[in-house]
C-alpha cells in the first residue's frame, strides 16, 4: 500500500528549537510535499499549528499509509520506541549518537559520510541517500557572477567556530588591515549578508569533536559559495561530500597561522582567481536543488513502499561481538595448523 501521509516529528517549531536540524526537517517537509501529502507533529511542545505525538498516539491506529520519520539525534531512540507499531524511518544528519537502529528500519541519509556510518552499523537496513536541498533564494539571489568590490573581507559566523579562528587567526587578519565581520546574532538576511562577503570562514572540526557526533551536511559553505564568496573550510565529516580542498574551497587551519593569513589575504585581493570552477560550482548547486532532490526521495518512498508489501522475516546483521570472535577463532585455527603433523581444515 503506497505512503499517503508523511509525517515529520520534530521537538517544536519555536525559536527554542531553531537550529540547522529543524531548518532542515522543515525544509524537508515542503519539498516532500511536492510528490505527497506532509506533516510536521511536536513531541515536547504543543503548537496549535501541529499536532502533538502523544495525542496521534492515544487517538489514531497504526496505518500502513502513514510513514512517521524521526531525526533529533539523541531522542531518536526515544521516538522510535514509541513508534514501534507505526512505519518509522529515520532522517539521519549527524551520525555519532551510539545508538543502535532495529532491523529494517531504513535510513535516510543526508550526506556520504552518514551514508557510510549506518551502511557499516545496519548494513542489512534500508539505506538511501537524500543530500538536503538549498533554499531556493540562495540559488537565485547568490551573486556568485560578481567581481565587484565587497564592504566585508572575512566573514566568520561565531556559532560552531573554533578557538583559533576566533582569537588567533581574526585578530591576526585585522592587524594586517582586512574587514573582518564577526557575525553572532540573528541576521534577518543571510543572502544578503554573504553576497556582501569576498572570503567565508569555516571551521567547525572543534566544534563536533567536542560533543562527540558529525557534522551532518554543512550547508554553510555550500550558501557561500552560492554568493560568490572564496570558502576556506574546516574538512571533517560530510563537509567532505562537497569541500573538494584547493578547488571548490581552500583548508582552513592549514600548518600555521602566517600560512593561512597569507592565503586568505590574497584570495581578498584577488577572489575571482580563488572561486571555484564555475562550470563544477554551477554542477555542485543544481544537484542541491529542489528539483533534482525530490525524485531522490520519490524513488526513496516508492522503495520503502515496495519493502514494506514484501513478506517474510527481516534480514539482520551480525553483532559486533560476534564478529571479531569468529575472526579471533579464525587466526587462531590459522597459528595451529602451521604445528607439524596437525591437520589442516
Amino acid at each position: 500500500m503506497p505512503t499517503g501521509l508523511v509525517r515529520f516529528v520534530v521537538p517544536g517549531t519555536s525559536s527554542k528549537f531553531r537550529c540547522g536540524g529543524l531548518s532542515v526537517e522543515l525544509q524537508t517537509a515542503r519539498l516532500v510535499a511536492g510528490h505527497c501529502s506532509t506533516e510536521l507533529v511536536t513531541y515536547r511542545e504543543r503548537s496549535p499549528d501541529h499536532p502533538f505525538l502523544e495525542d496521534c498516539l492515544r487517538s489514531e491506529p497504526p496505518d500502513p499509509t502513514v510513514l512517521w520519520i524521526v531525526s533529533w539525534g539523541f531522542d531518536v531512540p526515544h521516538l522510535i520506541h514509541r513508534l514501534r507499531r507505526h512505519r518509522v524511518a529515520y532522517h539521519a544528519h549527524s551520525s555519532g549518537y551510539g545508538f543502535q537502529l532495529p532491523p529494517g528500519l531504513p535510513v535516510l541519509a543526508v550526506s556520504r559520510n552518514t551514508l557510510g556510518y549506518w551502511g557499516d552499523r545496519a548494513p542489512c537496513n534500508p539505506l538511501h541517500l537524500v543530500p538536503n536541498a538549498l533554499e531556493a533564494s540562495w540559488l537565485d539571489r547568490g551573486a556568485r557572477g560578481s567581481s565587484e568590490p565587497r564592504p566585508i573581507d572575512v566573514l566568520v559566523q561565531a556559532r560552531k567556530t573554533s578557538r583559533y579562528v576566533l582569537t588567533q587567526l581574526v585578530p591576526s587578519l585585522r592587524r594586517i588591515g582586512l574587514r573582518v565581520e564577526v557575525q553572532s546574532g540573528w541576521v534577518d538576511d543571510l543572502v544578503d549578508l554573504f553576497n556582501q562577503s569576498t572570503v567565508y570562514l569555516y571551521d567547525s572540526a572543534d566544534y563536533w569533536r567536542g560533543r562527540g557526533v558529525s557534522e551532518g551536511f554543512g550547508l554553510p559553505p555550500l550558501e557561500a559559495m552560492a554568493c560568490g564568496c572564496v570558502v576556506f573550510s574546516s574538512l571533517n565529516h560530510a563537509l567532505a561530500d562537497h569541500c573538494d580542498p584547493g578547488r571548490m574551497v581552500h583548508q582552513i587551519g592549514c600548518g600555521r597561522l602566517l600560512f593561512d593569513q597569507k592565503r586568505i589575504q590574497e584570495a581578498v585581493n584577488d577572489p575571482v582567481g580563488w572561486r571555484p570552477p564555475a562550470s563544477e560550482l554551477n554542477l555542485l548547486l543544481q544537484n542541491c536543488s529542489s528539483e533534482e532532490l525530490l525524485p531522490r526521495w520519490v524513488a526513496a518512498l516508492a522503495q520503502l513502499d515496495a519493502l514494506h508489501s514484501t513478506e517474510g522475516p527481516l534480514l539482520r546483521s551480525a553483532p559486533t561481538w560476534q564478529l571479531r570472535l569468529q575472526q579471533r577463532f579464525q587466526r587462531i585455527r590459522r597459528v595451529v595448523n602451521r604445528f607439524p603433523g596437525w591437520p589442516s581444515s
